[in-house]
């Protein structure tokens, strides 16, 4: 492989206002991708909440750039084969999240401890 384009990346694991403990990956200051929060009462935050019951290395992150959500999700997991046919069949089979809203929360400046 040629590698075409390189990131110094920081896994950050921050605390929210509300107390929520997240990972974030920061690709430079301002431009970063935060773990969706399993706690909000929102669309994705049941949803999350309801997989990571079942598949606990299961990752989802809103990418944020310049203090503003892109809409773009950076999605994986750390699995074995049988365990993630049985996660496309559970994301096959229900939507009953989508009744959720969709909320989108003020970004958070981020601080760096000393």
């Amino acid at each position: 492989m040629k590698v075409i384009k390189e990131w110094n990346v920081k896994v950050k694991l921050v605390r929210t206002k509300r107390g929520a403990i997240l990972h974030m990956i920061e690709l430079r200051p301002g431009h970063f991708f935060l773990e969706q929060n399993p706690l909000k009462d929102s669309k994705y935050g049941v949803a999350y909440r309801r997989i990571k019951q079942s598949f606990p290395e299961f990752y989802l992150f809103w990418e944020i750039k310049d203090n503003k959500y892109t809409g773009r999700v950076l999605a994986g997991a750390f699995l074995e084969k049988d365990e993630i046919d049985e996660f496309v069949t559970l994301l096959a089979k229900t939507e009953d999240f989508k009744k959720f809203e969709h909320i989108l929360e003020e970004i958070e400046e981020v601080e760096e401890e000393e």
